[in-house]
């Protein structure tokens, strides 16, 4: 009869000698890990990943894309991997007229900029006589106000943060008076929202506060009925407020008028 012979089970190594292996695992794992760090620390920073060229697309109406390079280089440190976008894409909208910057990577040493370049849509006039312009999104931007002498911009003004309803305003506005025939030139808020528009004949016209639809409203009115008044005078407007609850009062040159619900009209010298 055949014996079996038993293989006796592995001992079970001491508690302080699996210590020992595990922690040296460790620390192999560790020094393994800090090599890695240290090789790719080198490798990103080796020329070949140096930024040699930019690509700029986009809205480069008012900018060449050599003055954009020029004014937003300086401002980029780092390579591919190190650059910070987000310092990188602040240093191109800070460039004039660049409204949006969108900044991306393409491997190895390009970057892409995609620009959205702002859209003047009016001058901006500050309480301090400082001429800045306004975008088609209502924001107010610094640029040099002689790159639009020649696209006779509107002037907006008032207190600050109040250029979207401004613009917005005069959107809904400037249509209503081409009947007359006129163009508003100028239109401000005071410091209590009180809004008066300055038309390119010289006349001024209080529209005084509330919504923007009643604003508009009253200069319907307006428009509907003083050519009439002119008309019947044979003189030009100089001044209309139209913050009347009846209707609405009028200077021309040499006379004042106040036009009620009734189309009456009155009549003084001045």
């Amino acid at each position: 009869m055949a014996r079996t012979t038993r293989t006796p089970p592995p001992t079970a190594l001491p508690g302080d000698i699996r210590l020992m292996n595990a922690t040296a695992a460790l620390f192999a794992a560790l020094g393994l890990l800090a090599l890695l760090a240290t090789l790719a620390t080198w490798l990103v920073r080796q020329p070949v990943f140096n930024v040699r060229a930019i690509r700029i697309d986009g809205d480069v109406t008012r900018n060449s894309v050599a003055t954009i390079r020029a004014n937003a280089m300086p401002h980029l440190t780092g390579n591919y991997f190190s650059l910070d976008l987000g310092v990188a894409r602040s240093a191109f909208e800070a460039v004039p007229w660049v409204r949006h910057a969108v900044v991306s990577r393409i491997f190895p040493d390009r970057l892409a900029v995609r620009l959205e370049e702002h859209r003047a849509a009016a001058l901006w006039s500050t309480e301090r006589g400082d001429a800045k312009l306004v975008n088609s999104h209502g924001e107010v931007f610094e640029a040099n106000p002689g790159d639009v002498e020649d696209d006779a911009l509107p002037t907006l003004q008032g207190p600050e943060g109040s250029s979207a309803r401004l613009l917005g305003l005069l959107q809904r506005l400037q249509p209503l008076f081409a009947p007359l025939p006129a163009r508003i030139e100028t239109l401000s808020m005071s410091g209590r929202a009180s809004l008066r528009a300055e038309l390119d004949s010289g006349a001024k016209v209080e529209l005084g506060r509330g919504s923007d639809d009643e604003l508009v409203m009253r200069a319907q009115r307006f428009v509907a009925t003083v050519p009439q008044v002119i008309a019947t005078h044979q003189r030009p407007l100089v001044y209309a407020d139209l913050r009347h609850n009846e209707g609405y009062a009028v200077r021309l040159k040499g006379i004042s008028t106040t036009l009620g619900p009734g189309d009456k009209t009155t009549t003084g010298r001045n």
